[in-house]
C-alpha cells in the first residue's frame, strides 16, 4: 500500500496510469464497480492504478456545519482499495489553494502534468474544480484534447437503489449494520484510543475498553456483536504493525441499570485479560443484538450478557468461516 500526500513527493512509478478522483468514502460497491475499471485501464496502458482523494473532504472546509462524519479516515480508506488492487493512493491535502482551482486548472496542473493520467475512470456524477463547476461532459472535453481516455462507469444498484457513502451512512446511522455490509466492500469499522471508564464491566466480570477519540460515524445506540483487531504488541508478542482479530461485544450508549446517561463505546474484547490503556484499537461492527435497556439488577444484566457473549461468538466464527 502506497500512501502519497503531496505531488511534490510523487514517484515516477506512480505517474502515466489510469487515475480516478474521488472521496471514495467508505468504499462502498459502487465504488469497487470503479476500481475495476481502473485496473482494467491500468493494465492496457501498462502503468499503475491510481485513485486520488482528498483529505480532508472538500465539504469541510467550504460547509463545515453540513459535513457528515466520515466513514472512513485515509489509511483504511488505502488498505481497503489496496485490497482490490489500486497501487497507489494519492491523499491530496484539501486546502483552499486547492478548491479555488477552476475545473480546466485542476485536470492541467494535476491531471495532466502531476499524475500524467494516461486513462481516467469516473462515476457519472463526478464534478471538480472550483464550485464543482467541471461535469462529466467537461472532463470528457478536457480528457479528449490531452489525447486521455475516459471511461463513465454506472452506478450500482443493490435491492432497487443506487449505492451510495450517503445510503450507507444512513444505514450505520440507524445501526442496520447487516444491511450496510452489503453495500461495503467490508464490515464497517471504528477506531479509537483506549481509555479509563468507570471500571464496573470488570467487576461483574466482562471487563471493557472504552473507546475514544472516534473520528468516524458511530452506529446508533445498542449492543453489537463485532471484531476487536489488536496489534501483537498488545498481547506481548514483538509485531509491530500486526493486527489479529477477537470477538468483542460492543455496548454503544449510557449504563440504565446503574443509573449512568453518560454516553460511551465500551468493547468487550472476548478472551483477552490484559488491560489496553492508552493503546489504539479497530472495531468490526458485524451485527447489532439488542437494544440497550434497564436491567432488573446486576445479575441479571450478567445473565443477559453471557447471552450476548455466545451469540458474538457465533457471529464471529460465521464471519470468519465467511472470509468477511
Amino acid at each position: 500500500m502506497h500512501i502519497i500526500r503531496h505531488l511534490e513527493a510523487l514517484p515516477a512509478a506512480a505517474r502515466g496510469g489510469a487515475v480516478s478522483i474521488g472521496n471514495f468514502d467508505g468504499v462502498h460497491r459502487g465504488h469497487l464497480a470503479i476500481v475495476r475499471q481502473l485496473l482494467q485501464r491500468a493494465e492496457a496502458v501498462g502503468g499503475p492504478a491510481i485513485v486520488f482523494t482528498f483529505d480532508p473532504h472538500p465539504v469541510r472546509l467550504l460547509r463545515p456545519e453540513q459535513c457528515p462524519p466520515p466513514l472512513t479516515w485515509t489509511e483504511r480508506k488505502a488498505e481497503l482499495l489496496a485490497a482490490q488492487g489500486v497501487d497507489w493512493i494519492v491523499a491530496y491535502p484539501t486546502d483552499e489553494a486547492l478548491l479555488q482551482l477552476s475545473a480546466d486548472e485542476f485536470f492541467r496542473s494535476i491531471v495532466r502534468d502531476a499524475l500524467a493520467a494516461r486513462a481516467l475512470v469516473e462515476g457519472p456524477n463526478f464534478y471538480f474544480g472550483h464550485n464543482r463547476e467541471g461535469t462529466i461532459e467537461r472532463l470528457g472535453q478536457l480528457a479528449a484534447a490531452a489525447g486521455i481516455s475516459l471511461d463513465v462507469v454506472p452506478r450500482v444498484e443493490i435491492d432497487g437503489a443506487i449505492v451510495s457513502s450517503s445510503r450507507v451512512r444512513d444505514l450505520v446511522s440507524r445501526g442496520e449494520v447487516q444491511q450496510a455490509k452489503k453495500l461495503l466492500s467490508a464490515p464497517y469499522r471504528i477506531r479509537g484510543m483506549v481509555t479509563h471508564g468507570a471500571g464496573r464491566g470488570a467487576k461483574i466480570g466482562f471487563p471493557t475498553a472504552n473507546l475514544g477519540a472516534v473520528d468516524t460515524l458511530l452506529p446508533a445506540q445498542g449492543v453489537y456483536a463485532g471484531r476487536a483487531w489488536l496489534t501483537e504488541a498488545s498481547r506481548g508478542v514483538p509485531a509491530p504493525g500486526s493486527l489479529s482479530p477477537w470477538p468483542a461485544a460492543i455496548n454503544l450508549g449510557p449504563s440504565p441499570t446503574f443509573g449512568d446517561p453518560t454516553q460511551r463505546v465500551e468493547i468487550h474484547v472476548i478472551g483477552l485479560d490484559e488491560p489496553l490503556y492508552g493503546q489504539p484499537l479497530e472495531v468490526d461492527f458485524l451485527a447489532r443484538l439488542r437494544d440497550i435497556r434497564p436491567f432488573e439488577s446486576p445479575a441479571a444484566l450478567v445473565e443477559q450478557l453471557n447471552r450476548d457473549v455466545e451469540q458474538v461468538r457465533q457471529i464471529a466464527d460465521a464471519a470468519k468461516n465467511g472470509g468477511a
